[in-house]
């Protein structure tokens, strides 16, 4: 059960984000916020929301927010929730996602129509980032 629990939230063994607590469960709020820093820990962005799957409650995408200052000229960007990894020495989560990865990914998650039910839009954001989707094949 705690295996399932850190896949779905991304939290590496037994400490929540941000807290260094025992506790393998995390507040969705808490998460909202987080920094996230590439391979060379240098901070890349910042998590602004979560997309949970209905169904399986598990985490799908983190909504990531990079450049800007203060708010203003910020981009938004869905990453797969498998590509972020929680690292308590950072205090954030960690990805091998670079800035120019970032700046070249799919945009679906700004199109303001956008629903969240495109299977295809969903399979090429998950092979751009080189991950299975999150509710398999």
């Amino acid at each position: 059960m705690a295996d399932m629990i850190a896949s779905s939230t991304g939290v590496s063994g037994t400490a929540g984000a941000g807290t260094g607590s025992p506790n393998p469960l995390i507040e969705s709020d808490r998460v909202e916020g987080t920094s996230v820093y590439g391979a060379d820990n240098r901070h890349i962005g910042t998590i602004k929301r979560l997309m949970i799957d209905k169904r399986s409650g598990q985490v799908a995408y983190a909504v990531m927010t990079f450049g800007g200052f203060l708010g203003i000229g910020e981009e938004s960007y869905t990453i797969p929730w498998a590509k972020l990894t929680y690292e308590v020495d950072l205090g954030g989560y960690r990805t091998d996602i670079s800035s120019d990865q970032l700046q070249g990914a799919p945009t679906f998650y700004r199109d303001g129509d956008y629903r969240w039910s495109n299977r295809d839009q969903e399979r090429e954001l998950h092979s751009y980032y080189g991950v299975s989707p999150y509710w398999g094949l």
